[in-house]
């Protein structure tokens, strides 16, 4: 019984060979490369590309998808719950014509995203003021704090701010101006809200 199994064993393991041998001479021209270091490092390398290109297109569509966005330009301020459209003027006496229709993108700032300081303006309104046309807009911006998010949707792309700082300015009184190479989004409105006595500017530095 020994005997047997051993030589059973002897022919199955020559059976296998002869059968790897055989296919290996029939497949020869397709398979010759295996032995080849050159081509398999050829097609090695090949292979890396085609991955890290598929992660490419990957990482593109997952940002496209986030970034890109079908949606009207407009602000959104999630902690005083403000949506509201953004509106673009080419001069500043269409200001306050276009101050009914939303907040209002100051002609001589820079667009989202760019370096320099986005401007936007809005009304205010004393506590309780029905909320007609976009008298109210901006009533709560003293609500805001060091930390809290705006996003503004410019030509399908959103923009997320941070807020950095508040300030209160005098009438007439300039902006004082940020000293870097990023885009800072300011919003300004009269203070206290309804009364033209101040102006409240809420500063919020862009993420990347």
């Amino acid at each position: 019984m020994s005997f047997s199994f051993k030589g059973l064993k002897n022919f199955l393991k020559y059976f296998l060979f002869f059968i790897f041998v055989f296919l290996l001479v029939f497949n020869w021209s397709k398979i010759s490369w295996v032995f080849n270091p050159k081509a398999v490092f050829r097609y090695l390398a090949t292979q890396f590309e085609k991955e890290l290109e598929k992660e490419k297109k990957a990482v593109q569509k997952r940002d496209d998808k986030i970034q890109k966005i079908e949606k009207k330009d407009s602000i959104e301020i999630p902690k005083i719950e403000i949506s509201a459209p953004l509106v673009l003027v080419e001069n500043e006496s269409q200001i306050s014509k276009a101050l009914d229709r939303g907040v209002v993108l100051f002609p001589k700032s820079v667009f989202p995203g760019k370096i320099g300081q986005t401007i936007i303006l809005g009304h205010s309104a004393p506590k309780n003021w029905p909320k007609i046309k976009y008298d109210w807009v901006f009533s709560n911006l003293n609500d805001l704090e060091i930390g809290d998010e705006i996003f503004v949707y410019f030509q399908n792309k959103v923009f997320k701010y941070s807020v950095i700082k508040k300030i209160f300015l005098e009438k007439g009184e300039n902006i004082p101006k940020e000293e870097n190479s990023k885009n800072i989004l300011i919003l300004i409105s009269c203070w206290p809200p309804g009364k033209d006595l101040k102006r409240i500017a809420i500063m919020a530095e862009i993420k990347s």
